[in-house]
């Protein structure tokens, strides 16, 4: 039953109540109507204190009426205050404020009038000064004055009522637009003909004086092209005086000849360029003297034109292609053909044929079937400085003609475009097919026949000798003569290339030269690595001849050297070489190509060339590591071993009785002085031959087979012939050889004996720190064998059952 006091309402429950009826004995009819009770005297308290509120309340609400009275008063004091005082105020303000706007449009059109006025005024001043300085006077440069004030006279007013009816006097009786326009036609035409007059007479005051009254009589575009014109026929002039001073045989004795020619030609353009572009900039305004840059073009582009064909016929260019497409490589072809017997076949390298002159006669025979490499070097080199002039013709150009720079955001200078006066010039066309291919296919040959060359003329390093009793006669890196010969020529043919400052020649040249050194360079080496030197013995079982081994391993060392070669050119020109201080200097290709993403693509094509060489050379060396592995190190390294641990008896007697044992001579010494020196006469003859690079990777190829191959099936060979000393003697032994083996600080060679020391290991082992081995998890301490390797390890020793 609830017996929870009033709500808070003041109301209370209904439902309590109600249960009086529900009560089923006297305690709960009391105890229901002890509730009702103290409900009833807490309504009646509350009704008290409301009562007795009443008269504060009564008070109050009295108090309210009077402040509502009061305040009544006062809205009606305040309203009649503002019809009477602030409507007056209102009415003055908004008159005044109408009459301010009215004086002020009264004002803005008599100040617009006076303007009208000082302006028909000044275009009347004009006028009149005009016709009077052509008058008499013939005042050029103050009538011209006068004509540039009036163009600056509204058109508006100019062709206005106003003016037409002001303007006009007796004298001067016509409109004064037409009067300005007669005065302007003709003193652009008096300007002309003076200026020609002086141009004539090759009077360049005369011609100054005239060219900076152009702009002033509104005809920037007349004398612009007058202008142009007039430093056209100097250009013109100078380029034919330049071309014709070698008429006759000294175009052919000069060798760069018309390179001069051409470059003169540019600088004279510059010249006017940078010694005019100030005036023209001054009196025709910023950018205009772009219209003269196009001038300019259209006459380098026909005498440049006349440059480049006259050039092309001179040194019969097209003759000479010809010949270059027709030129078989005969050399290189047959070198690659399989031999025949019974045949003459190509001569070899170091042959006697070769010895002998045969091919000294061979060459001569070639270039006189029209293929000189002189000539054709000559021309390259000539084309080359074309071409590197032209580059920085059209840097030029471009930044003469580009708008302000904006700085990027990391503050550098965006890259230069090619601005249309040379994209469509024609000049840039005759570059590209009287330079550009022909310097490719030029250069394709030169390089391809240069490769030729050097495998003809190759020579082996002399007196070469596996015999470590006999000193080399010669310093490391032991090879032939075709490497330095080829290199040389990539570096010549990549600096001319990238000296033209050329995209599209960096195109061609740089994956032609990728492609040569790929299927010729390194073609030609793994063709002598597989028929001329390959290490194969002569019977079955025995050596192979130490001459085969001793190219086979000169021709890898040749790719070895050519692919450091090749990353120390590439660096080079991507890197810069480095200054006095020692520090690396910026790279030189951004200043070679300054255009767009020149540069970036040029980098790109050089590590592509780099990386695609070292490539094709790093599988080939591979490749012949491996041969030298299988056909002279690795018959001979079982025997090494066998030899090594013939006398070693690892069944000792541990019996301390025997004190006179350990005054024995050990079997451990001769064991590692065996393997020791038979190891450095397996390798130290290869290593003084070899490359750095191609020694540690044939030593750790013949580690690896040592230790995995060799040593290890040795050691488990001996299972159940090791007593505890001798396993102690063998760890020796052990320890010793792999000292041997990575003497010199090849300390990673260690890695490879990881089994084989670890067998050692657990055959030494006490009891204690076995069973502890073999309680713990699998994989735990870094063992690299298995559980039951280890356990076949420590069954390898012959153990005394009364233990030790």
């Amino acid at each position: 039953m609830s017996t929870s006091p009033d709500l808070p309402n003041g109301h209370f429950d209904h439902g309590d109540a109600s249960d009086i009826f529900k009560a089923s004995s006297i305690a709960e009819i009391h105890a229901t109507l002890a509730h009702l009770n103290r409900q009833e005297a807490s309504v009646t308290a509350r009704l008290d204190s409301l009562i007795a509120s009443q008269k504060d309340l009564s008070r109050e609400l009295g108090r309210l009426d009077l402040l509502r009275a009061h305040l009544g008063s006062q809205v009606v004091t305040t309203r009649s205050i503002s019809q009477d005082m602030l409507g007056n105020a209102s009415s003055t303000a908004t008159r005044i404020s109408s009459a301010v706007r009215r004086l002020d449009l009264e004002q803005s059109r008599v100040k617009a009038t006076l303007d009208v006025v000082e302006q028909v005024a000044e275009l009347k001043v004009c006028v009149l000064g005009v016709v009077g300085a052509m008058g008499g006077p013939q005042d050029w440069e103050k009538a011209a004055g006068y004509l540039s004030r009036a163009s600056k006279v509204p058109k508006d007013i100019l062709n206005g009522p106003f003016a037409e009816e002001i303007v006009p006097t007796a004298e001067v009786p016509d409109p004064p637009s037409l009067t300005l326009d007669n005065a302007a036609e003709s003193l652009c035409g008096l300007f002309l003909r003076e200026f020609e007059k002086a141009a004539k007479d090759g009077d360049g005051a005369k011609v100054t004086r005239f060219f900076k009254l152009f702009p002033l009589v509104g005809r920037s575009d007349v004398g612009l092209d007058v202008y142009g014109r007039y430093v056209c026929q100097g250009v013109a002039s100078r380029a034919r005086s330049n071309l014709n001073a070698g008429t006759g045989a000294n175009q052919r004795k000069e060798g760069f000849f018309y390179a001069n020619a051409l470059t003169k030609l540019f600088e004279h353009i510059a010249q006017i360029v940078d010694g005019h572009g100030a005036l023209v900039e001054r009196h025709y305004g910023a950018g205009r003297m772009v219209r003269v840059i196009e001038r300019l073009q259209s006459e380098a582009d026909v005498q440049g034109g006349i440059i480049l064909d006259t050039w092309s016929d001179e040194r019969n260019i097209d003759r000479r292609l010809t010949d270059i497409k027709s030129y078989a490589f005969s050399f290189l072809v047959q070198s690659f053909l399989p031999p025949s017997r019974g045949s003459a076949g190509t001569p070899r390298s170091n042959s006697p044929a070769v010895r002998d002159g045969g091919t000294a006669r061979r060459i001569s025979t070639e270039e006189q079937d029209g293929v000189d490499m002189k000539e054709v070097d000559a021309l390259l080199s000539e084309a080359a400085v074309m071409l590197g002039r032209w580059s920085l013709y059209c840097r030029f150009v471009a930044v003469k003609c580009r708008d302000p720079p904006e700085p990027a955001e990391d503050g550098e200078t965006p890259a230069l475009s090619v601005p249309p006066v040379l994209a469509d010039a024609s000049l840039t066309r005759k570059v590209a097919d009287r330079l550009i291919s022909p310097f490719n296919a030029m250069t394709t040959f030169f390089f391809r026949r240069s490769v030729e060359k050097a495998f003809q003329l190759d020579e082996p390093p002399a007196e070469l000798t596996l015999d470590l009793d006999r000193a080399l006669p010669s310093n490391a890196p032991h090879i032939t003569s075709c490497v330095d010969d080829v290199m040389y020529i990539v570096d010549k043919v990549l600096q001319r290339a990238l000296a033209t400052s050329q995209r599209g020649v960096v195109t061609v040249v740089v994956p032609t030269i990728g492609r040569v050194l790929g299927s010729d360079f390194v073609g030609m080496i793994q063709r002598k690595l597989r028929d001329e030197s390959y290490p194969k013995p002569a019977v079955q079982g025995g050596q192979p001849p130490e001459d085969k081994v001793v190219a086979f391993l000169v021709l890898l060392n040749n790719l070895d050297v050519a692919t450091d070669y090749i990353a120390r050119i590439v660096a080079g020109r991507v890197e810069g070489g480095g200054n006095a201080e020692g520090e690396h200097a910026a790279s030189p290709l951004p200043g070679l190509f300054p255009f767009d993403h020149d540069a970036v693509f040029v980098t790109n094509a050089l590590h592509s060339l780099q990386s695609s060489f070292a490539a094709k050379t790093g599988e080939l060396i591979a490749d012949g590591l491996h041969v030298t592995f299988e056909r002279v190190v690795k018959p001979r390294l079982r025997p090494l071993v066998s030899d090594a641990f013939r006398d070693a008896d690892y069944l000792l007697a541990s019996s301390p009785a025997s004190p006179s044992a350990s005054r024995t001579p050990s079997p451990e010494a001769s064991v590692i002085q065996l393997f020791s020196s038979a190891w450095d006469a397996l390798l130290q003859p290869l290593a003084r031959l070899m490359t750095p690079a191609n020694y540690t990777k044939l030593l750790a190829t013949t580690v690896t087979h040592l230790a995995t191959k060799v040593l290890e099936k040795r050691l488990w060979s001996l299972s159940g012939r090791v007593s505890p000393l001798g396993a102690v003697r063998l760890e020796r032994d052990v320890s010793g050889l792999v000292g041997a083996v990575a003497r010199g600080g090849r300390y990673g060679l260690r890695d490879a004996f990881l089994r084989c020391t670890q067998i050692c290991l657990i055959c030494n082992m006490e009891e204690d720190e076995w069973e502890e081995l073999e309680g713990g998890e699998e994989g735990e301490g870094g063992w690299v064998l298995s559980k039951e390797e280890r356990a076949r390890a420590r069954g390898m020793v012959v153990r005394d059952e009364r233990g030790d």
